[in-house]
């Protein structure tokens, strides 16, 4: 017997509520990546946690945002001009803004992010071809050798700087340049 409105119905099955399966969601507790280090801009350190946190669930869920992530740098703070991501790698990689490993890495996530992105399908098969866990994985590591690159190590040495101006104007001797 079913409620409806808090009174038995048991003659009138339309007069009775539909009943389904129901399994609870919790909240993820968290990734096994670290987060994002607190020198990285809100809206890329949001994506990365969240590619973080999907990456067992959905690799291209994971891929997808990570790619979100690098079109974000590289526009916001590589400085590209073109609106496409694989442009924008290649101005990148044709001005060598970025140390060797990290150049080879961002191609390898135009690659990945575009099996996320967009359906491609394997010559050989015909069947779409997915972002594996471990490509995701070296996405997010991609991602987290960018974050070093353009906030992390930038933010300690100005940390550094700041130390050493600080000692420096206390012992009456001109600031660093």
């Amino acid at each position: 017997m079913r409620l409806v409105n808090g009174s038995a119905h048991p003659s009138d099955p339309s007069k009775m509520l539909q009943v389904h399966y129901a399994r609870p969601f919790y909240p993820k507790e968290g990734s096994s990546r670290k987060p994002a280090p607190v020198d990285v801009p809100k809206g890329l350190a949001e994506d990365y946690n969240e590619a973080c946190l999907v990456l067992n669930d959905s690799p291209k869920a994971s891929a997808a945002l990570s790619r979100r992530c690098l079109q974000a740098i590289l526009r916001d703070h590589a400085k590209t001009k073109s609106k496409d991501l694989a442009d924008q790698i290649d101005e990148v990689l044709a001005g060598n803004l970025l140390p060797s490993h990290l150049a080879g890495a961002i191609d390898a996530v135009r690659n990945l992010g575009n099996f996320a992105a967009h359906p491609v399908k394997s010559k050989s098969s015909g069947e779409i071809v997915e972002v594996e866990q471990g490509e995701a994985d070296w996405l997010l590591e991609t991602l987290e050798g960018l974050f070093d690159f353009y906030f992390v190590q930038p933010a300690d040495l100005q940390k550094k700087r700041d130390a050493l101006n600080a000692k420096l104007a206390a012992a009456g001797k001109p600031q660093l340049k």
